[in-house]
Parts: structure tokens; C-alpha cells; sequence
């Protein structure tokens, strides 16, 4: 659900994410279905193996948006 992005804390792009994923922070990660595969790649690896749950959303734009940022997002977590 998008409405979590906005109710709990979160991180947003590939970088941070990443670093939420090698914390053992990330509780779920949102993935942008635009967005850039070999970017996403790794990451979406990474979190299947933590059994960390995925959410694709439709369109960078939305994540961005549902994260309270004015540009798109590729990728997001809730830590």
C-alpha cells in the first residue's frame, strides 16, 4: 500500500536503499515498473533473499509522488 510511504519512515533511491537492505533495515521495498531494470536488478535480489516483501508500483512518477518528493522515484523502502 502507497498510503505506507507516507505514514512511516522511509528512504528513497537506489543508494539508500541499498544501504537499508545491508542494514537490515528495510521492511518493504516499493519498485517502479518504468524504472531502469539494471538498477533494480540487484536490489530486487538482494531484498528477495532477506525475504524483505516487494510492491511494484505502475509508474516512477507515482512512487515519487507517494514519497513526497517532486521528481520520480526507481525505488523506495520502508525502514
Amino acid at each position: 500500500m502507497l498510503e505506507d510511504l507516507t505514514r512511516f519512515e522511509k528512504v528513497v533511491g537506489a543508494k539508500q536503499v541499498k544501504r537499508a537492505l545491508n542494514g537490515g533495515r528495510a521492511r518493504k521495498v516499493y519498485m517502479a515498473l518504468d524504472a531502469d531494470p539494471r538498477l533494480l536488478q540487484p536490489l530486487v535480489q538482494q531484498a528477495v533473499n532477506q525475504r524483505v516483501p516487494l510492491e511494484q508500483v505502475s509508474s516512477m512518477r507515482a512512487l515519487g509522488e507517494a514519497c513526497g518528493i517532486a521528481v520520480g522515484a526507481a525505488i523506495a523502502a520502508l525502514v
